[in-house]
């Protein structure tokens, strides 16, 4: 009786289908499993639990999410983080394991950004919050060269403060923004640039109308830059995540819808399109940023930069 020897052809096909059908399964139950599991997603808890700065974000965030069809807890972390702080846990996967900030070229070398701007820009459109005994120094700034011969309040840490620095302003810093708040009330500082989708609920918190705090109302600055969300650079699934949910958001308008409900009134009550805009260069801003895509950015056709 002779043996025959095996077909090493198709002991290899075999083989291969084998492992096609295996890793094919594999597949499926992991995709099952994602979308069976909790994922528990942390953010920076804010100062307080009322802080509209951190509403938006949070409502955007729970969108995307919900966009992917997973199943998911949003958390706030179990202590208050400021931005510099959150940031350093994000980079050591500590306490938080997302956070929402405005971008730099250094930021997006430590962590992973998702390159969609949550609030369309509106970011660096700032307003300017001032000392009511301080209003006759804005009555003569014409141009961008008076603005420089005032003095801006900005955070230590704050991407802002490079970018006001860069463009030749000597900026006045402080540890966290609610010190800015007390500089200005004792009259250091000419102004606090604050974001147009802030300042309302801020000035609100600080007790606008009890106390020497004052919007101006005809100017602002405006750079381009975005905030994001980022994570750590080690958890690419949560950043295509987050990334899926807000692209199929965007997709079907209820991004848009979302932007448009929460600061439409507040654009208008702060009178934008009749605002005088000096426009500032960012050389902060990493090249990846997507300012061509228009669908992603705020930009009244109304406003003239100066």
């Amino acid at each position: 009786m002779f043996l025959r020897k095996p077909n090493a052809r198709r002991s290899f096909n075999v083989f291969k289908q084998a492992t096609t059908v295996a890793f094919a399964l594999c597949s499926l139950l992991m995709v099952s499993s994602a979308q069976g599991a909790l994922w528990t997603i942390t953010y920076p808890r804010p100062i307080d639990d009322s802080d509209a700065r951190a509403q938006y974000p949070i409502a955007v965030l729970k969108l995307a999410l919900d966009k992917t069809g997973v199943n998911y807890e949003l958390r706030p972390s179990d202590r208050i983080l400021l931005t510099g702080k959150a940031m350093r846990q994000l980079r050591e996967n500590r306490e938080v394991n997302v956070v929402w900030s405005m971008t730099d070229s250094q930021r997006e070398k430590e962590l992973t950004p998702i390159r969609i701007p949550i609030a369309k820009g509106l970011i660096g459109l700032r307003v300017f919050v001032i000392n009511e005994n301080k209003k006759p120094k804005f009555t003569d700034v014409l141009s961008l060269a008076d603005m420089r011969k005032l003095t801006p309040i900005q955070g230590e840490e704050w991407p802002d403060t490079k970018i006001l620095q860069a463009n030749g302003f000597n900026v006045f810093t402080v540890p966290e923004f609610r010190e800015a708040y007390d500089m200005i009330k004792q009259g250091k500082g000419d102004f606090f640039p604050r974001s147009v989708m802030e300042v309302t609920a801020e000035l609100d918190a600080e007790g606008r109308g009890r106390s020497n705090l004052h919007l101006e109302p005809t100017m602002a600055l405006y750079y381009p830059t975005a905030m994001y969300y980022f994570v750590s650079s080690s958890n690419k699934t949560l950043a295509n995540l987050i990334e899926t949910g807000l692209n199929r958001a965007i997709d079907d308008g209820s991004f848009d819808e979302l932007f448009n409900s929460t600061y439409s009134s507040i654009l208008a009550s702060l009178n934008v399109k009749d605002r005088k805009i000096f426009t500032l260069e960012n050389p902060l801003l990493p090249l990846e940023t997507p300012l061509t895509n228009s669908s992603l950015w705020y930009r009244p056709n109304q406003v003239k930069n100066q």
